[in-house]
């Protein structure tokens, strides 16, 4: 079965303050264009999606909120998963792997490094950082998701704000 998976790194964020937790950084106004163009990317190309997986760090929180609002996604039904703060690309690959399997089109919205190293590891290609709000949509052919770790995808398209 064909499926879609779109990675989306976090919207551009303030720096912290002092002794501000890495965790609460928020997005920049700029940032909230950002999410909203990244969505509006995702609308236009993919039209629906079945999940959103996003870390619950603000910044990751607040991007698939605005992704959610613009592919006509149910904000309640955003999955924040703790383990995808800072995640490495074998949680964020354990994660994949235990999707429904009816799910079709998922979008992970979380942080660098392991973003662009699972991106990296699913399409065997070179792929520089993913910037903010950045997003690339890989095919995987795919009969279950639990096979995630056994196939090489190809990049379907790639998005970054200007």
């Amino acid at each position: 079965m064909q499926r879609l998976l779109v990675i989306c790194r976090h919207a551009e964020t303030n720096d912290p303050y002092p002794l501000q937790p890495d965790f609460e950084r928020e997005l920049t106004r700029h940032g909230i264009h950002q999410a909203h163009a990244t969505g509006q990317w995702i609308r236009d190309k993919y039209q629906k999606i079945g999940a959103l997986l996003a870390s619950p760090a603000r910044r990751a929180n607040a991007t698939a909120c605005l992704i959610a609002a613009k592919v006509y996604f149910d904000e309640e039904n955003i999955n924040y998963l703790p383990e995808l703060y800072n995640a490495r690309e074998n949680i964020l690959f354990e994660t994949l792997s235990q999707l429904p399997d009816a799910v079709s089109k998922v979008v992970l919205v979380g942080h660098n490094p392991g973003i662009t190293r699972l991106a990296r590891a699913l399409t065997d290609e070179h792929i520089g950082y993913l910037e903010p709000a950045a997003a690339i949509a890989i095919s995987l052919e795919l009969p279950s998701w639990e096979d995630v770790y056994l196939v090489t995808g190809k990049i379907d398209n790639q998005f970054e704000i200007e």
